[in-house]
């Protein structure tokens, strides 16, 4: 499947201080809708959420009940979360239970919106965390040479994508994501407010209307420079470090919190935005992990989950789900941890992972994957979780059954076997507009 040959860069590399600060604008996606785009466009949005450094999954969602609970026990006599009790695990099924520490995100699991999957990650056997990070990126497990990420070959290859986007992608932070490598549009943004027209304050005017001349041809660059010059005229009406969360969200104050929320303004401007990266660091617990509450790992698990609940509150507070009903949010990590703690009150690079799903068409509620057990002759290398769902069956079930994407083999080379797994429901096929003799492309205010 060959690439979009069509591409904004060179303007966009000039204008990224317009380009980026739209987070605090209003406008819908129509306000730049390209009039030849396809009335079948697919507007979903996906979020990845990578967790950098292994999370210990076998604490995430421990099991609480059977054999393996007295398994897990032996294996993690000062690092098991309780069953019962004071600190308890908060039960899913009979088998599984949720860290307390997670508890933001139990409602969801509740009714319906969160999955998730057990016993996920690489088939291949690494404990580098370098490596598993980049195969699981790039979207080609063992191979280190493939010069794109596994976004960017779904956004050059899915068919129901209206061309141009102005933005279809960024990574909220300073550095782009790998799975979006080599993909010229994507945005690295940490701050909105940050950005804007940055002209002199005596001559700003002159110096917008002396670009808007130079921008007047039929040209794919004059209708893009034209179109940012819109963009940045909104944006300062907007007035982005103004923003206020829908709904009553409070998103958490570390960096997590920073991301998700420039992630909810860019999707509430409806410019186009289809994929977004967030990163999360800090998982690689070899010591002092702590099972606790304020203990380490708790509180990543507290900031994680109060991050997403804020997130999908923010979404979903402009009525009726206008944002979360075509939103699936993806959290996963490289690896998970050894399923005996350490001499040191931390868990070792483990091999098999949890992903984590969240959304308005998420079929949620369940716990996806077949468990492979904890017994020695269970796990993997006798001593790890194994890994029965490649990751990337779960990630071509989000592709195919929601944004319209069969192109797995391009996106994922080598992949092959994909069966369905149900985690989110398939998208109904778009209803087209009625036959009019003009269409009328003009930006319209958003009041959410």
């Amino acid at each position: 499947m060959p690439a979009r040959t069509l591409t904004r860069r060179g303007f966009l590399i000039g204008c990224t201080a317009a380009i980026a600060g739209m987070a605090g604008a209003r406008l819908t996606r129509m306000a730049f809708a390209d009039p030849t785009s396809p009335a079948s466009a697919n507007d979903e949005i996906l979020i990845v959420i990578f967790l950098r450094g292994g999370w210990d999954t076998l604490n995430v969602v421990p099991p609480i009940h059977g054999d393996d609970r007295a398994y897990y026990e032996a294996a993690r006599t000062t690092l098991k979360v309780p069953a019962s009790g004071v600190g308890a695990a908060i039960p899913l099924n009979g088998q599984f239970g949720l860290h307390p520490s997670m508890a933001p995100l139990h409602g969801l699991y509740q009714s319906g919106q969160l999955a998730i999957v057990h016993a996920v990650g690489l088939t291949s056997d690494t404990r580098s965390h370098f490596d598993a990070m980049q195969f699981m990126e790039l979207g080609t497990p063992g191979v280190k040479t493939t010069t794109t990420g596994w976004i960017t070959r779904h956004l050059q290859s899915a068919p129901t994508l209206p061309d141009p986007i102005l933005l279809p992608a960024l990574s909220a932070g300073s550095a782009q994501a790998t799975s979006l490598l080599s993909f010229p549009d994507a945005v690295a943004l940490s701050s909105p407010s940050s950005f804007r027209f940055a002209g002199n304050s005596k001559y700003r005017e002159w110096q917008r209307q002396a670009l808007r001349s130079m921008y007047t041809g039929s040209t794919w660059l004059h209708q893009a420079a034209a179109r940012t010059l819109d963009v940045a005229t909104a944006i300062e009406a907007a007035n982005p470090s103004t923003y206020t969360p829908a709904n009553g969200a409070i998103y958490p104050s570390e960096s997590l919190g920073d991301s998700l929320q420039v992630v909810a303004q860019m999707i509430k401007l409806d410019f186009g935005l289809r994929a977004a990266t967030i990163d999360m660091g800090g998982w690689d617990t070899h010591e002092h992990q702590g099972v606790s509450p304020g203990s380490y790992m708790p509180k990543l698990l507290d900031t994680l989950a109060r991050g997403m609940a804020a997130f999908y509150t923010d979404l979903d507070g402009c009525g009726a789900g206008a944002h979360t009903r075509r939103l699936t949010i993806v959290v996963m990590s490289e690896f998970g941890r050894r399923l005996r703690e350490n001499a040191n009150g931390g868990t070792d690079h483990g091999h098999g992972s949890v992903m984590l799903a969240l959304g308005g068409s998420v079929n949620g509620g369940q716990i996806y994957g077949t468990w492979p057990g904890l017994h020695a002759d269970q796990l993997y290398d006798h001593a790890d979780l194994d890994v029965t769902t490649d990751y990337r069956r779960v990630l071509s079930d989000i592709l195919t059954r929601r944004l319209g994407n069969p192109n797995l083999d391009f996106v994922f080379p080598g992949y092959t076997g994909y069966q369905p797994m149900g985690i989110v429901r398939e998208t109904p096929p778009p209803t087209p507009p009625p036959d009019l003799p003009y269409r009328i492309f003009l930006p319209t205010v958003s009041r959410c």
